[in-house]
């Protein structure tokens, strides 16, 4: 039975203390309020995980993520975090592939998979993210793109660590924006996405997969965004900066 996962991906918000202040309240709403059995994952920068560990504790309920990782082991790469880094912290879930990192830095599939490889090699579980832009959803190539992202990205896994993975659909267009797939477009593209990887490894295997939608999730969408069949719940960005919005989100599954 795949998860529930609220992931809240803060991007490079708030300094130590806000953070600190964010991930206090959330851990303490999520055990104050919350009775369904998803799975919180908070993603704060690089200079607060060790801080929200701390705060997390061995909860069972809230989980550690990492924005972003790099693809090499160690070495001399001023700027970069290894996963041995990340997983020396505390951290159980990387985020690789995210449209930002995509589009402003210019990550293309290749690296992406060497990524996705070097966060399961550590023990660690990546949460790849795919999406297109809008002009490409307008020229009718959106299932087009997001199967070279799959396939190009992550079809060189086996089946046993093909099962680790979460992944995200982000359409580009609803980021940050305001503007969010319907449901039956969220719905439309997360079904494609499941049919992808049961066609290459089998049915049992999508199924267990986890495919979370990315795209100006909140509290008042995501109820119906969540009870689409093949929608397992969301990376949500700007939301995740507000305790109670985010809170609300996780108790809409």
């Amino acid at each position: 039975m795949r998860k529930n996962i609220a992931a809240g991906n803060w991007k490079m918000n708030l300094d130590l203390a806000s953070g600190k202040k964010l991930a206090s309240e959330v851990i303490n709403m999520v055990n104050d309020e919350v009775q369904n059995d998803a799975e919180v994952i908070l993603i704060p920068p690089f200079t607060h995980l060790t801080v929200v560990k701390q705060l997390i504790g061995s909860s069972t309920s809230v989980h550690l993520g990492a924005q972003n990782c790099s693809d090499q082991k160690g070495g001399a790469f001023t700027g970069e975090i290894s996963t041995e880094m990340l997983q020396s912290v505390g951290v159980e879930y990387v985020v690789v592939g995210h449209s930002e990192r995509r589009e402003i830095f210019g990550e293309d599939n290749a690296l992406l998979a060497a990524k996705t490889k070097a966060v399961l090699a550590q023990g660690l579980k990546p949460i790849y993210c795919c999406g297109e832009k809008l002009e490409t959803r307008e020229a009718n190539q959106h299932f087009d793109l997001n199967k070279a992202q799959i396939e190009e990205g992550l079809f060189d896994l086996s089946k046993a660590d093909i099962r680790k993975v979460v992944i995200a659909y982000e359409p580009v267009w609803a980021i940050g924006t305001g503007v969010t797939a319907s449901s039956d477009q969220a719905q439309e593209m997360h079904q494609f996405i499941r049919g992808l990887i049961a066609e290459k490894y089998d049915q049992e295997t999508a199924d267990g997969i986890s495919i979370l939608y990315g795209g100006s999730v909140k509290p008042d969408n995501a109820k119906e965004l969540f009870s689409q069949p093949d929608v397992d719940g969301g990376l949500v960005g700007g939301a995740s900066l507000k305790s109670r919005d985010f809170t609300d989100i996780i108790k809409s599954f």
